[in-house]
């Protein structure tokens, strides 16, 4: 794996409360983190079922991961995404299952 292509991830316990609520806020980023979650496995980007362009995909995966909710890396050509679930419930509690619980409820996820 070259180290170039894998992005750089933040430590959550740096990132404000603000800036992870405000990545789950947009439905499609919080059916990313449900999909990750429900699925228990790591995910390529094009295993999603998002109903968005290719680029504003690759822009919520950039949010979530700059949030510190995923981590990103190569499998050959596929980027994969893994859920960051045990660092963030370190720092913020339940947050995860919350709002993906919460997600799953809503009567029009994305």
């Amino acid at each position: 794996m070259e180290a170039d292509r894998v992005p750089t991830h933040p430590d959550v316990r740096t990132i404000p409360l603000q800036q992870v609520l405000e990545a789950l806020v947009d439905p499609v980023r919080r059916s990313i983190v449900t999909k990750l979650r429900e699925s228990g496995e790591d995910i390529r980007c094009g295993g999603f079922d998002l109903t968005v362009s290719n680029s504003t995909a690759t822009h919520h995966f950039r949010i979530l991961r700059e949030a510190g909710l995923i981590r990103q890396y190569y499998v050959g050509t596929s980027r994969m995404n893994a859920l960051r679930r045990d660092e963030v419930d370190e720092v913020f509690p339940g947050l995860v299952d919350a709002i993906t619980t919460a997600h799953r409820m809503s009567p029009h996820p994305a």
